[in-house]
């Protein structure tokens, strides 16, 4: 399915260095959750510049090398920290300042558990964007993500616009 998400098709209706320009500052640590084959990843890269740090999470491992070989060809690999996680466990320890959830959370078993991982790794002032397909997830499916996620404490700041997408960014409650 790489493939198939990342192609140049798909870079003409979702452009990674528009969409997350606002959220994204050099120097940041942002996480990729789903990376991929890079395609938001690489992005992020180039967004947070020499001094910042991508830590791309992937549950496979070829995705990952993929990913890897994209960012060395486009000279960003020192900024990416791959992680190759489980399907219950992140395995991320880090802080971040920005996590993408990019057309990924749906098809997690265990969302709530997801979650409360996700938000342990925010700092205060971190946003959270999650973007689901509209094709694929139903508004009400899109509802009880979002239900969840303020049940594990994260509040939704703003909604996006995303072609094909919902969206959402959150933050940590109060």
């Amino acid at each position: 399915m790489g493939y198939s998400i990342d192609n140049p098709l798909r870079r003409m209706i979702h452009r990674p260095e528009k969409m997350l320009a606002p959220y994204l500052k050099p120097g940041m640590t942002a996480m990729d959750l789903g990376a991929g084959f890079g395609m938001f990843t690489i992005a992020m890269a180039e967004l947070v510049g020499p001094t910042g740090k991508v830590i791309a999470v992937d549950l496979q491992e070829k995705m990952l090398a993929e990913m890897k070989r994209r960012a060395k060809k486009q000279g960003v690999i020192d900024r990416i920290q791959p992680v190759l996680c489980k399907p219950d466990d992140l395995l991320i320890k880090d802080q971040v300042g920005f996590v993408l959830t990019m057309w990924m959370l749906h098809e997690v078993r265990e969302p709530k558990k997801f979650l409360n991982q996700l938000k342990d790794c925010l700092k205060p002032e971190s946003r959270f964007l999650i973007v689901e397909p509209k094709y694929h997830v139903s508004q009400d499916q899109f509802q009880k993500i979002l239900a969840l996620a303020e049940q594990v404490g994260l509040k939704k700041i703003e909604t996006p616009k995303i072609r094909i997408s919902m969206a959402a960014l959150l933050g940590l409650a109060a």
